[in-house]
């Protein structure tokens, strides 16, 4: 519940915080008209913007110097070139994105790091860059509100009258860091971690560096202000600052509306309020947004450049790699689309267009036109998460929409731009109905915090839009009937109930939907149809649904199933859905989607490689477990060289008497006491306990579905292994291997294996499954990721606690075929909590996984 809150306090704050910026906005431009401040924006000089555009380029070049430095602390040296494309790019994210600390870390990380640099490293170099924007801030800032400081907004009801006192601190914190560059010797130890502080060099460099990026990045605005002679040059310094520390405070997105109003409020009186808010929007795409396309292009370009080779490959199997990338851009754009929409829909229409519409479309056309397209806005804005999430429904909705958006678009006020967008939107979606395969419930959809704080802000921005531009418009019942080729305001009324109306019936129809319910225990109906689905499956891994400690989700026509568990936050799926592949995509995302609605972490263990598209599309990494050993048995034998170890091992055990037989189910079970008896022998002298959830344990209900392997000598059973066999012979396998420490000899289970061999080839079985040797074929090279290289660290020398190699190399000796399995789940942080979970799953709880 604390997780769900911590979820939701981010984006409510942000919101709330926007909210309160558009009031105020509307508020201070309560004199002014949406015609004056576009009249402004076209009215700036050529010259002005010209200006701006040198100093952003000039302060986006000066934030290069940032990595620079960085890797000058870090001892590293890489060519200007890359380090400049980097910063770039990263300022840029940071920039648009907010959190500078975090926004531009994930792409520094994907571009230092095809570059050698390892994650500490990349870790140190963001801390370092967001210090020095940071250590700039405050020498500037200290500076300008010491000598000129600036009275404090009474609207914003802080408690300090001006910044002088904010000046000091600023002041007193630069110096306080640059005397412990000067003083400090060693390197600071923090927990596990040795920090070596910049030197009195350094740190002189980064001040610096830091002020003239933040001075340039003023400029760049001051630089569009109209002249006035009442602001000098440290109060227009002062108050960017202000607005900026603001913007970056409210955690919203670039500090989008909050830095424009805070700076409104400075400025006061001293500018007019229209031309400002003119030349803070033109600021807002020059320093902003030209910058951010900018680097999204470099970074596409990079992307390719380094994978060129598999590019090539790529363009030839261009549905594989294309499918994790396209719906999320394709709902990013229809996003764009509804907030397009509706941004018109709020805004008046060019009178000349409107005068021509007046000849050759009639007003009822133009009205319903104008009304159409706010509610397709609307929609779409809610579409976008559906097709994020590859709904079948919400593409062809989508389609449909759009088609109604372009002729709304062009009827409604001849807005051609709009149209031409909204139909390169269409034309790249009607090829891609293949990405949207899942069959599913729109309402079933969860929105998380994120999504649903984007569409207020769009929805709240739109109508703020839409009062502020009729302003001067007499509200009162009549006007919602006032029907006119100039009547705007009465139509912006109607369009923005419309959407309302459309958001309303969206929310009451999700709030009727059924409850749903957290997964319960497998019940005996449930049970009947998995055991009918196994039976069906090719795979022999699927008998583990049989174990009775996993719960499912069904393929609506109960011939697919998930099997999963539930440890912490972790929704576990034992390996790929079983069942037909058609099933797997919609019963994949469903699992996703269950697991997200209790705030749960849907990973999958145990994947096979084929079907990893499966999981990218979720947004899930992957994390390489191991391999599993598969034998051909068309090919296997006991002739040649290779194979005299096995040879002899059969010659003993037969000479010692032993035998093997496979027991039908019902045979078996009426040896249950004895095979009991031999399992707790075998796990005592293991010292080991049963495990679960990936790997069978003694229970009669469970056993009893199996045939059963024994190896005996006389009558007397020595070993058993119960019998996982598919339905098509594809593959046989086993499960539980146990022996009696006192009667059986050793090299027993080698035996038993060469005979379930040669029995599976006789029968016409096409692969034995030996199962997964853990950590098995992990790379430890430097450019391997951390987990990698930690694995391949414990399989050469964690043979106290498991015997990584020896069991890898055991299974070698039958010449298998390898093939990897991975861990789908969310990467990052969480993975050491996911380990963690399915240890204690599997070994049934924090006892189990700590002991054997």
């Amino acid at each position: 519940m604390k997780t769900k809150l911590w979820a939701w306090a981010g984006p409510i704050l942000g919101a709330a915080l926007f909210s309160l910026a558009i009031w105020v906005l509307h508020r201070e431009l309560s004199a002014y008209h949406f015609k004056d401040i576009v009249h402004h924006i076209r009215s700036i000089p050529s010259t002005r913007i010209a200006a701006a555009l040198l100093l952003t380029a000039a302060g986006y070049g000066v934030m290069t110097t940032y990595d620079l430095l960085a890797l000058r602390y870090l001892k590293q040296a890489l060519a200007y070139g890359k380090i400049a494309m980097a910063a770039f790019i990263g300022a840029a994210f940071s920039n648009n994105i907010g959190l500078s600390m975090l926004a531009g870390a994930s792409v520094r990380y994907r571009l230092y790091a095809s570059w050698g640099l390892s994650a500490l490293e990349i870790t140190k170099l963001v801390f370092f860059c967001t210090l020095t924007l940071w250590l700039g801030f405050f020498a500037l800032g200290g500076l300008v509100f010491v000598l000129d400081p600036l009275p404090l907004p009474t609207a914003l009801h802080l408690p300090l009258a001006s910044t002088r006192t904010v000046g000091l601190l600023m002041g007193l914190l630069v110096a306080a860091y640059l005397a412990a560059g000067a003083l400090m010797k060693h390197p600071v130890r923090l927990f596990n971690w040795e920090i070596d502080g910049p030197s009195m060099k350094s740190g002189v460099l980064q001040l610096l560096v830091g002020a003239a990026d933040w001075f340039l990045a003023a400029g760049a605005l001051i630089a569009l202000l109209p002249p006035t002679e009442q602001l000098s040059l440290p109060m227009l310094l002062g108050m960017y600052m202000v607005a900026q520390l603001a913007g970056l405070a409210s955690q919203v997105p670039g500090g989008v509306g909050v830095f424009e109003t805070v700076f409104l409020l400075e400025i006061g009186d001293k500018m007019p309020a229209e031309a400002l808010l003119g030349s803070l929007l033109v600021y807002r795409m020059v320093y902003y947004l030209l910058p951010l396309v900018l680097s999204a292009a470099l970074l596409g370009i990079n992307e390719i450049f380094l994978h060129r080779e598999s590019a090539r490959k790529m363009m030839a199997n261009y549905h594989r790699w294309s499918a994790p990338v396209l719906p999320p851009v394709l709902a990013v754009t229809t996003f764009i689309g509804g907030a397009v929409l509706l941004f018109s829909g709020a805004t008046p229409g060019l009178e000349h267009r409107l005068m021509w519409l007046k000849e050759v479309v009639p007003l009822p056309l133009l009205e319903a036109s104008h009304f159409v397209g706010s509610c397709v806005g609307m929609a779409l804005l809610l579409l976008a998460r559906s097709l994020q999430r590859r709904l079948d429904g919400a593409y062809w909705i989508t389609v449909g929409l759009l088609a109604a958006g372009i002729a709304a678009s062009l009827f409604k006020g001849l807005d051609y731009e709009e149209a031409v967008f909204l139909a390169v939107l269409l034309a790249a979606l009607l090829p891609s109905h293949r990405f949207f395969y899942r069959k599913t419930s729109l309402l079933n959809q969860r929105f998380t915090p994120a999504w649903m704080t984007a569409i207020a802000m769009v929805a709240i921005s739109a109508l703020w839009l839409g009062l502020f531009s009729y302003k001067h418009v007499e509200y009162g019942d009549r006007l919602w009937w006032q029907f006119a080729f100039s009547g705007s305001a009465p139509r912006f009324l109607r369009a923005s109930a419309g959407a309302a109306a459309v958001l309303l019936a969206y929310a009451v129809a999700r709030l009727m939907r059924p409850a749903v319910h957290r997964p319960a225990a497998a019940t005996t109906a449930e049970m009947a149809t998995v055991t009918q689905v196994v039976k069906k499956s090719s795979s022999t891994a699927a008998n583990l649904a049989l174990l009775g400690d996993k719960s499912f989700i069904f393929s609506p026509e109960n011939d697919a199933f998930i099997m999963f568990a539930v440890e912490g936050r972790s929704w576990v799926s034992m390996g790929d859905p079983v069942g037909p592949e058609t099933a797997w995509p919609e019963l994949i995302w469903r699992f996703r989607e269950m697991s997200d609605r209790f705030g749960g972490w849907a990973l999958f263990y145990q994947v096979a490689p084929d079907h990893l598209p499966y999981y990218l599309d979720l947004g899930l990494s992957l994390t390489k477990l191991g391999e599993t050993a598969r034998v051909s048995l068309p090919d296997f034998s006991l002739e040649g060289s290779s194979r005299k170890e096995l040879r002899y091992t059969q010659r003993k055990m037969e000479k010692e008497g032993l035998s093997m037989e496979i027991l039908p189910a019902a045979r078996a079970a009426e040896r249950f006491s004895e095979l009991k008896r031999i399992s707790d022998a075998w796990l005592a002298e293991k010292n080991t306990r049963e495990k679960g959830f990936s790997l069978g344990n003694f229970n009669a209900a469970y056993l009893g579905h199996f045939d059963m392997a024994v190896v005996k000598r006389a009558d007397t059973i020595v070993a058993f292994s119960n019998l996982w066999q598919s339905a098509d012979q594809a593959e046989l396998s086993i499960d539980l291997m146990r022996y009696d420490p006192g009667l059986a000899p050793r090299g027993v289970m080698d035996f038993l294996f060469i005979q379930l061999m040669g029995w599976g080839r006789e029968q016409g079985y096409r692969w034995f499954d030996l199962g997964m040797a853990p950590l098995a074929g992990l790379e430890d090279r430097s450019l391997a990721p951390l987990w990698n290289r930690l694995a391949s660290f414990l399989s050469r020398y964690g043979e106290h606690f498991y015997n990584f190699q020896g069991l890898h190399q055991y299974k070698d000796k039958f010449d298998p075929v390898w093939e990897p399995r991975y861990l789908a789940s969310p990467g990052g942080l969480a993975l050491p909590a996911i380990l963690t979970h399915l240890a204690q799953l599997i070994s049934g709880g924090i006892k189990g996984a700590v002991l054997k």
